[in-house]
């Protein structure tokens, strides 16, 4: 009787045994098993090659298998072996196949289930577009006092009185917002293809140093201008707002005031120039958003759109309404003919501050900056946030839109400058800034070449590259506004050393 290996069934030439199981074994296998394994491969018990006892045996000599007698019987195993193998390839083959048939067919329903889908959502987002401009605005106040088409009383002395109810976001509105977005859109994409011919090179706006400086714009009782807008149609008209509360019209050209316009209660946090007509809009902590008549020098409108300190202002491209936000959290859509709020949102995940706001260029969605350093993008006719911009670690402080659409920077109490690529919503640009630099104004110029700066100095830089081709510090205090001129001809800016500076060749 011979002695049989349990791994391999042959006829071992080193034959030994497990104490664990019992069986015999080929050395040279069971100690190749134990190796890898550490157990008896029979029960899986733990098993080591010191405990493996050698078996003594007198006749080592494997016995021939009964079909291998002969030269011709091992022949024909050989040939039964090749011919066992070219069958198992030949069904390894046909395997092959049909899994490549079936893999096939499963790329091609997940390419129509992603078509599909692409369509559903395409139709998804035009029905809500539709839907948006036919149902009743939820959630905001129907107008229960004066109605819109009536003009805004005024009270005693020619100041009007203030107008805070909600009238809604009514279908006329929403399609007068996406007319406008469609020509604009078509504009905008035509300049885009060319560098208007007046612009100024980078190299010669490298060479500007300052060509004047006012510093009687306002009262030094109180110094300080804390914000700055330019007429668009008209640049060398200029707009000031200063910690005396008082907002100032000042004619570069001629050198002189053309208005001194007093009313808020306290300082003027932000101002704007409406481009087709002699008003001005401005915003500050007391809560109010006033309208002035330059030409008459007087408040003709109060909006009370919020009950905390309005934080942003900016006016959309129609020159019909206003966004404004506020440390109340909430921003605000108010209509300038009429004084009314149109419609107020808040997001009440959030529950911070609001500390800017900016329309985008199109005019149908417009972001905002937090006091927890975040960047909200909202839908306008929608009123719901579409996409948030973290990255800043500290309360965002400016933050401005490119005039092709497609950037929009942010400055924020942590010294650092962001470009983010509003197509993928993604940080394309990070500009480190100097240790404990306060970015307080950030503004393109209307070709959206250029990109300023205002906050410890005054910082120019030509985007695309997002070189540094500016550098002025000769305001004494911090600046708190910049902006260009046509062409960017010059560059204006206001600090809180209360004066007003140009900036030329």
């Amino acid at each position: 009787m011979s002695l049989v290996c349990a791994i391999s069934n042959e006829v071992p030439e080193h034959p030994c045994v497990s104490p664990v199981s019992n069986q015999v074994f080929e050395r040279r296998l069971i100690e190749k098993y134990i190796a890898e394994n550490g157990a008896d491969p029979i029960n899986g018990q733990p098993l080591s090659e010191e405990q493996l006892i050698d078996i003594k045996v007198s006749h080592p000599i494997r016995p021939k298998a009964p079909s291998a007698t002969s030269i011709p019987a091992i022949l024909k195993s050989l040939q039964d072996e090749w011919d066992a193998v070219m069958l198992h390839s030949f069904t390894l083959r046909q395997q092959l196949q049909t899994t490549r048939q079936e893999l096939s067919h499963a790329l091609y329903q997940h390419d129509a289930a992603c078509r599909v889908i692409a369509r559903l959502t395409k139709e998804v987002t035009a029905a809500r577009e539709a839907l948006a401009t036919l149902k009743p605005q939820a959630g905001l106040v129907a107008p229960q006092a004066t109605p819109a088409s009536q003009p805004a009383a005024v009270g005693a002395g020619g100041e009007a009185m203030e107008v805070s109810e909600q009238v809604g976001m009514t279908p006329e509105i929403i399609q007068k917002l996406q007319d406008k977005a469609t020509v604009l859109t078509t504009e905008r994409k035509k300049r885009g293809k060319t560098v208007p011919e007046e612009l100024v090179r980078a190299e010669d706006l490298s060479k500007y140093r300052q060509v004047a400086s006012h510093a009687g714009l306002h009262s030094a009782s109180v110094p300080g201008i804390l914000s700055l807008d330019l007429c668009p149609t008209d640049t060398n008209k200029v707009l000031t707002g200063g910690a005396d509360k008082n907002v100032v019209v000042f004619d570069r050209r001629e050198e002189q005031i053309v208005a001194t316009l007093k009313g808020h209660t306290k300082k003027v946090s932000s101002v704007i120039y409406h481009p087709a007509q002699s008003v001005v809009f401005s915003a500050s902590p007391d809560s109010t958003i006033r309208v002035w008549s330059v030409t008459g020098g007087n408040c003709v409108q109060v909006i009370r759109a919020h009950e905390a300190g309005v934080t942003g202002l900016s006016l959309h491209a129609t020159g019909d309404y206003l966004l404004s936000c506020s440390e109340d959290q909430y921003w605000a859509f108010s209509d300038v003919q009429t004084g009314r709020v149109l419609t107020k949102v808040t997001d009440e995940t959030a529950g911070c501050a609001l500390t800017c706001a900016q329309f985008h260029p199109d005019g149908l969605i417009f972001g905002t900056g937090t006091a927890d350093s975040q960047i909200k993008i909202w839908d306008l006719k929608e009123r719901t946030n579409v996409a948030n911009f973290p990255g800043h670690s500290g309360p965002v402080t400016a933050i401005a839109f490119s005039e092709n659409g497609y950037y929009l920077a942010t400055g924020a109490q942590d010294s650092s400058l962001k470009l983010w690529d509003l197509r993928k919503l993604k940080n394309f640009k990070t500009i480190t800034l100097d240790n404990n630099y306060e970015v307080k104004s950030l503004v393109f110029d209307q070709s959206g070449t250029y990109l300023a700066v205002g906050g410890s100095d005054i910082r120019v830089y030509i985007c695309k590259q997002w070189s540094e081709v500016l550098n002025f510090s000769d305001h004494s205090g911090l600046v708190t506004g910049v902006a260009f001129g046509e062409h960017a001809q010059f560059l204006a800016s206001t600090g809180m050393d209360r004066s007003l500076k140009f900036y030329s060749l």
